[in-house]
């Protein structure tokens, strides 16, 4: 599945090969500096690509200045959601609306650079359903760490994934993440966590449906102006670890997936993109 868009067109394919989604909350300060990087990406390795900032209700300009930037950007999209729902939301909200035959989602801080998409892509190419970036497979890939109380408190909860909800991998939490568009179809409408603790469980969901899952290095550098709270989401995360569990063992997701019987029915068609896109 290249990601160059000529050959494509010329076979008449109207959807893009990659959609890119970007969850932005109050990211005024940062977020033209990330489509730039991100559009410069796009246009320089001549890739078929969309890409969709999924807004949360920001109360600062975020909006106004993606909207500057789609005056000449084509196939850059807007997504609003009702309101500050959290960041799984606005990852699912993003990626059930996104075209693209490969739907990723990336970090508006860009700490795993754009770049990298072509490793998550290919490792899909190569069979994995969805492809999770990775910190911690190949630590000299890290430009720039963690401190120490943020690394102590990351290994802590991927430790706990592992002991509360069996995930064998060694990062979920990385922002960085790619799927068959079928795949993400599927397991997206299966979420039911919308703030920090939905990675696991999208993960958790894609085992339930026997997908590949491929763990893939990615060059990675810290950004100190993460707002997440090691403390407070910590908890919240720990919580939502519980939730999921506890979803299992009662048969949710089972019965979830039963319930679905034939899941390409889910999918939505792709459809060739004339207007930027808004909250559905």
């Amino acid at each position: 599945m290249e990601l160059g868009g000529l050959e494509r067109f010329q076979e008449g394919m109207a959807h893009p090969a990659l959609s890119i989604v970007i969850p932005a909350y109050n990211e005024c300060a940062r977020i033209e500096g990330t489509l730039e990087r991100v559009m410069s990406c796009v246009q320089e390795r001549g890739w078929d690509a969309e890409v969709l900032v999924v807004d949360d209700g920001s109360t600062d300009e975020t909006v106004a200045v993606v909207q500057r930037w789609m005056e000449t950007h084509d196939r850059l999209h807007l997504v609003k959601n009702a309101g500050n729902r959290g960041k799984g939301y606005s990852v699912r909200n993003g990626l059930l609306q996104a075209a693209g035959d490969v739907v990723m989602f990336t970090d508006a801080d860009l700490s795993a650079p754009m770049e990298e998409a072509e490793r998550l892509v290919e490792a899909i190419e190569e069979g994995a359903d969805v492809a999770i970036g990775s910190r911690w497979l190949d630590k000299q890939k890290q430009t720039v760490h963690q401190p120490l109380y943020r690394r102590f408190f990351g290994r802590c909860f991927n430790k706990v994934t592992k002991v509360v909800i069996g995930l064998p991998f060694q990062d979920t939490q990385c922002g960085f993440k790619a799927f068959r568009r079928d795949a993400a179809q599927t397991i997206f409408r299966l979420q039911t966590i919308e703030r920090w603790g939905f990675d696991p469980e999208i993960l958790f969901i894609a085992r339930k449906l026997k997908y590949k899952i491929v763990e893939v290095p990615v060059t990675w550098g810290h950004d100190e102006r993460s707002r997440m709270s090691y403390l407070k989401d910590g908890m919240k995360m720990l919580e939502e670890m519980a939730q999921i569990r506890a979803n299992s063992l009662r048969g949710r997701y089972d019965a979830a997936i039963a319930a679905m019987k034939d899941t390409s029915k889910m999918v939505t068609p792709q459809v060739e993109r004339v207007e930027h896109v808004e909250a559905r």
